[in-house]
């Protein structure tokens, strides 16, 4: 089975009598909350800035703008009940001013804030005592200015090699505080020579350093809390990256219950703590230093794309539920497990695939996604593939994981190594 956006749109401009969700965004996330919202028979308007992005093709309505352009989200909120966003990259004093007005973000702006920068993310997971990684500001590493400026005609000496803090050492993980994304806005640094040539390509305040993490897998939890407090926690999945970028996600997670139940934890103190309505996914590292969290996406993510076929409610379908104001719906699995792999672009030039997706969507108990982007460059996410796993325990699922996965690369390799810049 294979399922592709369709065109439909209307020119209605009445007020909303009844729940109409609103989105800022019309990328793949977007699509796929537009095709949940269908099935819940949930107008859905978005706004976005060209006619052919995924989600434009689905939506009952577009507003055609750019995502910061808040005139246009102004009017698109006039239409809609409740407004979301398909990513965190937001201009919140100028929604801000929206807000005042009387529009209903889901998630709010004041439960966004300390989510839309890797930095504040750090911040908010220190004072809740919530496991990360160890951090500095990548500037904080410059050496304090001079007492007094030098003589005008006075040679200036050479600035002083950056070294590290005591108790710190290298690699370290070098990441953008925003703007980030599959492997974006992130650099291992192996050494002095890394660091220092880091700070020469970048603005070292906008750049956050961490201690690297030895970890034995990642994890990701997903995560929904609706507008009366009530968190629900999806089954914890296992991921893999390919350079930097989401490569397949195992559900069920096979990891000690203990550890599922941390993680349950962690990401319900969270919402509570900041209010916070909407789904949520916490990425995490799990190895010899126990369970830290990685990154916090305050949106539906890649990680839960296997919820579609796997689970009761689809995190788009509970995303939908939730901005709209209706019930949330049962997350847990409706099959035994599910594998999800992301279709990354691997041909030079454009490329429909056409032959690929056809062969994928002939394997057994295979469903695909393709998200029909006007760009399938290499490394690009044009779609993904998911492959219920239907064995009764954990050995086995992965096992048959292992087999699927083998089954798909022999169709849709990987793209090539690509060198990855800040």
């Amino acid at each position: 089975m294979v399922q592709t956006p369709a065109q439909t749109h209307s020119d209605s401009d009445a007020p909303p009598t009844r729940p109409v969700i609103g989105v800022v965004g019309g990328g793949q996330l977007a699509w796929m909350l537009a095709a949940a919202a269908r099935e819940l028979q949930i107008p859905l308007l978005v706004q976005t800035p060209q006619a052919d992005d995924p989600a434009a093709r689905l939506a009952t309505d577009v507003v055609m703008a750019p995502l910061q352009d808040l005139e246009a989200t102004r009017a698109l909120a006039r239409r809609c009940t409740a407004v979301t966003f398909e990513n965190e990259w937001l201009d919140l004093e100028g929604l801000a001013e929206l807000a005042r007005e009387g529009v209903t973000f889901l998630p709010s702006l004041a439960a966004l804030e300390p989510l839309v920068s890797k930095r504040r993310q750090r911040e908010l997971l220190q004072r809740l005592g919530i496991p990360s990684p160890a951090w500095m500001p990548f500037a904080s590493l410059a050496a304090p200015p001079p007492a007094a400026p030098a003589p005008a005609l006075a040679a200036v000496p050479p600035a002083d090699p950056l070294s590290l803090p005591p108790g710190w050492s290298f690699p370290l993980m070098a990441k953008a505080d925003t703007g980030g994304y599959d492997g974006k806005g992130t650099r291992l640094i192996r050494c002095p020579a890394d660091l220092e040539s880091l700070w020469q390509e970048v603005d070292p305040q906008q750049w956050l350093l961490e201690a690297f993490v030895p970890f034995e897998r990642e994890l990701s939890q997903l995560v929904c809390r609706d507008r009366q407090g009530r968190v629900l926690c999806y089954p914890l999945v296992q991921t893999h990256q390919h350079q930097q970028v989401c490569d397949w996600v195992l559900s069920p997670a096979c990891v000690p219950h203990a550890v599922q139940a941390f993680a349950r934890n962690m990401a319900a103190s969270l919402l509570t703590a900041l209010d916070y309505e909407g789904v949520l996914s916490i990425e995490f590292f799990f190895g010899p230093e126990g369970l830290q969290v990685n990154e916090i996406a305050p949106r539906t993510h890649n990680s839960g794309h296997v919820t579609i076929e796997a689970c009761h409610t689809s995190q788009f379908a509970q995303q939908a539920r939730i901005v709209a104001g209706l019930p949330m719906g049962d997350p847990e699995l409706k099959v035994p497990g599910a594998l999800m792999v992301n279709l990354l672009g691997f041909e030079s030039a454009d490329h429909d695939y056409a032959q690929q997706r056809q062969q994928l969507a002939a394997l057994s108990g295979a469903t695909v996604h393709w998200y029909g982007k006007r760009d399938s460059r290499p490394g690009r996410k044009l779609g993904h593939v998911t492959l219920v796993l239907d064995a009764p325990s954990a050995e086995k699922r992965q096992a048959l994981a292992s087999q699927r996965l083998s089954a798909v690369r022999a169709i849709w390799p990987l793209p090539p190594a690509s060198d990855q810049h800040p």
